[in-house]
């Protein structure tokens, strides 16, 4: 196979695998009407349409599945092979990408990785800020971090980070105007912030316990946010009552700007672990980032 059709292949494989020919584009390295040039004409030669084209979407057709379903394996599998080469080397090398939520990145992995690249130049790292469920496989990254209940299944993991618990807060602004929850099953009757999770469509669940019995709500207010630190602000805005990490209260109970209230109901939750793929394990780069991040306390 030339140069040239091994080159149109792996542009086809990144439009399909981004859904996008400008984020395929950003990603490979090239213009966009370059790479929509480079698929008409691989698609010229193959003599079948791979993608159907909107303005607002790129999608398979059912050649373009099938090219897809045939050749994302082999091509994973050779830069597999290549990556595995850093075994030779002097030091670990590569480059791994993270997906975790933004309170794992801040807390847990920062503080960790900034102090590893020091000692590690030659390997690159990417953080990505997502507070989903996101499937790391299918969207190819080397691992993902998720609080210990909420582990993928079939996947390898490491705790990095203590056990931790969530803490219901609120303004003295708002408790002015409203009396302070006594009991979890209060909160239906608050202004309360949520969270939504962007996997499952759904708010975040505030869960509690008493007499080791697990209490589980949905509550409703104003506000809704896709992070924990914007739903943060609007607590100490006293737009309503936020539910979020104890350690990213404290420093706001502590400056009078927050009230905690149900303490005596919030669990320990088993804390930040990092998960991923069996097919990892053999890389140095990987081996070397996993020890760096395991939690040891």
């Amino acid at each position: 196979m030339s140069r040239e059709n091994v080159n149109d292949l792996l542009a086809f494989l990144a439009v399909a695998r981004e859904r996008s020919f400008t984020r395929a584009a950003g990603k490979i390295g090239i213009s966009q009407p370059a790479l929509s040039h480079t698929i008409r004409q691989l698609e010229a030669r193959l003599g079948v349409r791979l993608l159907t084209r909107t303005t607002r979407a790129v999608t398979l057709t059912e050649a373009g599945e099938r090219l897809l379903n045939g050749l994302g394996p082999a091509f994973d599998e050779i830069d597999a092979q290549i990556a595995s080469l850093g075994d030779l080397r002097d030091k670990p090398a590569g480059t791994i990408r993270i997906s975790a939520s933004d309170h794992g990145i801040d807390k847990i992995l920062w503080p960790k990785i900034s102090k590893f690249l020091l000692n590690y130049p030659d390997i690159n790292v990417e953080l990505a800020r997502d507070n989903g469920l996101t499937d790391i496989v299918k969207e190819r990254y080397d691992a993902g971090v998720r609080m210990g209940h909420r582990l993928a299944k079939n996947m390898i993991s490491a705790r990095i980070g203590p056990d931790l618990r969530f803490a219901v807060v609120g303004a003295k602004s708002y408790f002015k105007k409203h009396t302070e929850p006594a009991h979890p099953q209060d909160l239906l009757r608050h202004s309360c912030i949520n969270i939504r999770l962007p996997t499952l469509g759904g708010f975040w669940t505030w869960e509690f316990v008493e007499d080791d019995r697990a209490i589980k709500l949905r509550v409703d207010g104003q506000l809704a946010f896709n992070n924990l630190y914007d739903a943060l602000k609007a607590a100490i805005a006293g737009h309503g009552l936020a539910y979020v990490p104890e350690d990213m209260a404290l420093p706001e109970i502590e400056k009078g700007r927050l009230k905690r209230v149900l303490e005596d109901f919030s669990p320990w939750v088993d804390g930040y672990h990092l998960y991923y793929p069996s097919r990892r394990q053999s890389s140095p780069a990987f081996v070397a980032l996993v020890e760096a991040l395991r939690h040891r306390g």
